[in-house]
């Protein structure tokens, strides 16, 4: 099989960024020939640049025209999308079906139908724009805290709401979680062209069986994480948690004592705290996309305890692969902090259930043959639909 994969790389590499990355080489392991075309935010370096790109959101000729040269060239049998916003927009998905590819399109995050990308407002889940208009993040201010932002983009989302964008163009969706599906589902998506297929992730080995002490946390540092009610959790029962990540809370958060800041680790290094630790915290305040270190906790034999909000209260199966706890409360968070560090024999057997979910659900090879049922699943759709396009019924 033949892919095309176009992702908008970020300013500040993230895990789609990394998502991508592994898909990609998961994917030449598996025998197909793949080609990558990205995009880079680092081009968006001036104010005339970013109003430029703010009002191309919609449509994006050039990057549009990037991806199909590569196209033309390469003859994919699918042409994936991952982040299109804002140098490629959907309008790929038009330019990629006219020329006659299958189309597929990851949500590893919700800008499809809101502005600020994450079904937040004022540190909570917001869904006014899953069934409502798009322009109330105009209102809020929901991109970046700018008006002009968010206009544009609440203009991409109601644009290709109303065009019929993801009902016409895009053969076949890859939503992380069932949750996210439920989301988009509602929010008018066609159920029936929605599969779910997590982030997969190589398989580092079987944990060692060790002893584990101490609680982590990997991520950004940013106020929708969680952190500060993290941090205030930890203190009250007087425990420190180690934090891996940099983001805009770090100077607030420095010297905290409930936190120890590490700030940005190489990945060797992350997997080895997550081999020694207790329990990873995904104290989130979000409904995130598909958290990767949930996987990598798991992979490594760490349970974690998360948040009871979104996708988290699926992937967390209380008791039994990690604990939950009411979101943004330091005290019912404490409790299950404790219970971790208190109970080392109960932590290291949800630890092992941990990683039974991960050899299931998320290694590698069954992330990827999913993945490629999808793309083949995607080919037939669009072989289906070509008769109808050339009658014009």
């Amino acid at each position: 099989m033949r892919i095309l994969v176009a992702h908008n790389r970020y300013q500040i590499r993230g895990g789609e960024d990394a998502a991508v990355a592994r898909d990609v080489a998961a994917l030449e392991r598996a025998g197909c020939a793949v080609e990558v075309v990205y995009l880079d935010n680092e081009a968006i370096d001036s104010g005339l640049a970013r109003l430029e790109a703010a009002f191309s959101a919609t449509h994006a000729p050039r990057g549009i025209a990037r991806v199909m040269a590569a196209a033309r060239r390469f003859a994919p049998d699918v042409v994936h999308v991952h982040n299109f916003f804002p140098l490629l927009s959907p309008g790929i998905h038009a330019a990629a079906r006219a020329a006659g590819h299958a189309t597929v399109q990851t949500l590893h995050n919700y800008r499809l139908i809101c502005a600020g990308a994450l079904l937040m407002r004022d540190g909570a889940p917001c869904e006014e724009c899953v069934t409502g208009s798009p322009y109330r993040a105009v209102r809020f201010r929901c991109y970046r805290g700018s008006r002009l932002g968010s206009l544009a983009v609440a203009r991409m989302v109601d644009h290709h709401r109303r065009a019929g964008t993801w009902r016409r163009d895009v053969d076949r969706f890859v939503a992380l979680t069932p949750f996210a599906r439920e989301r988009f589902v509602a929010a008018g998506f066609p159920a029936g062209r929605i599969r779910i297929r997590p982030n997969g992730l190589p398989d580092p080995g079987p944990p060692s069986g060790a002893s584990r002490d101490g609680l982590l946390y990997v991520g950004r540092l940013s106020p929708e994480k969680g952190l500060l009610v993290l941090a205030e959790a930890a203190a009250r029962i007087g425990t420190r948690v180690t934090a891996i990540g940099e983001g805009p809370l770090a100077g607030a958060l420095a010297g905290h004592p409930g936190l120890d800041l590490r700030g940005p680790c190489a990945p060797n290094a992350v997997q080895a705290a997550m081999a020694r630790a207790a329990a990873l915290v995904v104290p989130s305040l979000w409904y995130e996309g598909l958290p990767m270190v949930v996987a990598e906790a798991f992979a490594a034999g760490t349970p974690v305890v998360a948040s009871r909000i979104g996708a988290l209260a699926s992937l967390v199966a209380d008791g039994t692969t990690g604990l939950l706890a009411a979101p943004g409360d330091p005290a019912a968070l404490a409790l299950a902090l404790a219970r971790i560090r208190d109970d080392p024999a109960a932590a290291a057997a949800m630890g092992r259930a941990a990683r039974t979910v991960y050899e299931r659900d998320w290694r590698e090879d069954v992330t990827t043959r999913a993945l490629l049922a999808i793309y083949r699943d995607a080919v037939a759709a669009r072989a289906a639909d070509a008769p109808l396009a050339r009658t014009g019924t």
